[in-house]
């Protein structure tokens, strides 16, 4: 079975986003046909002569508008009108010629191995007439996506990708430019698809020829507030709900005989990481619980992975009760009479006593601690842990 055949089979479509790429998206075209009959060109408001070789080119459909609107808006109409018209898997590939159609294959033989994951296609960083600020940018990308998914990627910026296109849907996107490339991978993670890196060549023109559409300074800046956004979100919601449907029977057995059981650390530093995590997740530094606790255990000699899990004491149910409790701590500490309910605690409510706020908060970890550490320990105690000594 040819190509051809197998991609139409896979119900899959090739996607060419385009603004001012007259010079070259001609043989781009061409060269998709070698492999992929389905071919949607994104005409996003080019001002060149763009749209006269697209309206003159037989076997693609063309969505066209007059308004440049970023990479990103033209991606998602192409990616929401492929799934409306049928089709369960999108390409994307750029229409600089910078992309090898020759390697829309290795998309789809790894497709037919792990249906229903995003692919990225992973360039060679070294590759000549690679320019420098793409090798760094890319760098600083793959690690923040790690921060906000916890998984690795070698490439995350390439625009050579197979997306999933049922496993997308619902997911009201915040971007429209270039910045919309690191919103889907990550979001695409947080839903559980399994995004992943294949090898692909790439090509750079030498600079002089070199047609580029990335602005430094404002992509640059709306990518940083996006990866500012995606990390206050993993932190606070994706982290936490991972840990809870981590919870099963069997995984909480493995964690107890691994991190308990058969940890070798001492009853007291057991018990005092599982303290100490518990005060992190408290004390007011939201979104930033597990990382402060992760460090700080790390510099205290204690156990990491016993401090991060209980630093989950802050877990989206959790939160209205520590909020109240900080409050209350915070009113008997200053004299003060609090006049709000459980119900009416929220994260604003407390700005208009911050500093009562604060101060409880700070004791009312100081004191779970404390009965954290202390009933840990008796426990351990009772049921007689084996440890090695201090």
């Amino acid at each position: 079975m040819t190509y051809k055949q197998r991609i139409k089979e896979l119900k899959c479509v090739v996607i060419i986003p385009t603004y001012n790429n007259a010079g070259t998206i001609a043989q781009v075209i061409a060269d998709v046909k070698q492999f992929a009959e389905d071919i949607v060109v994104v005409n996003d408001g080019s001002t060149d002569n763009t749209a006269q070789i697209l309206s003159a080119t037989d076997g693609i459909k063309v969505i066209d508008y007059q308004k440049n609107m970023g990479k990103g808006y033209a991606l998602k109409l192409g990616l929401g009108r492929a799934y409306e018209w049928g089709y369960r898997y999108a390409i994307t590939i750029d229409s600089d010629a910078q992309h090898y159609a020759d390697d829309i294959p290795v998309f789809i033989d790894r497709i037919e191995q792990v249906p229903d994951s995003l692919l990225i296609g992973a360039r060679n960083l070294t590759a000549d007439n690679m320019p420098s600020k793409n090798t760094f940018a890319n760098k600083f990308s793959n690690f923040w996506y790690k921060v906000e998914t916890g998984k690795e990627l070698s490439d995350t910026q390439s625009g050579y990708r197979l997306y999933p296109l049922t496993k997308l849907q619902n997911i009201h996107f915040l971007t429209r430019r270039y910045e919309f490339e690191v919103e889907i991978i990550v979001r695409a993670a947080w839903r559980g698809v399994n995004v992943e890196n294949v090898p692909i060549k790439v090509y750079y023109a030498p600079a002089e020829e070199r047609v580029s559409h990335f602005r430094p300074l404002q992509d640059f800046t709306r990518i940083s507030i996006l990866n500012t956004f995606l990390v206050l979100c993993a932190l606070l919601f994706y982290y936490p709900w991972r840990f809870l449907r981590s919870l099963t029977a069997e995984n909480i057995k493995n964690f107890i005989d691994r991190q308990l059981i058969h940890s070798g650390e001492s009853n007291i530093r057991m018990a005092a990481a599982m303290g100490w995590g518990v005060f992190c997740g408290i004390i007011p530094i939201w979104g930033y619980q597990m990382i402060f606790a992760a460090l700080s255990a790390h510099f205290m000699r204690l156990n990491k992975v016993i401090a991060v899990v209980f630093s989950n004491i802050s877990i989206p149910p959790m939160i209205p009760f520590i909020l109240y409790g900080s409050i209350v701590t915070g009113g008997w500490l200053l004299g003060v009479e609090t006049t709000l309910s459980i119900s009416d605690i929220t994260f604003e409510s407390i700005g208009l006593g911050v500093g009562q706020y604060i101060l409880g908060s700070v004791l009312l970890a100081a004191a779970a601690a404390v009965v954290v550490f202390i009933v840990s320990l008796l426990l351990m105690l009772l049921f007689k842990r084996g440890s090695k000594d201090e």
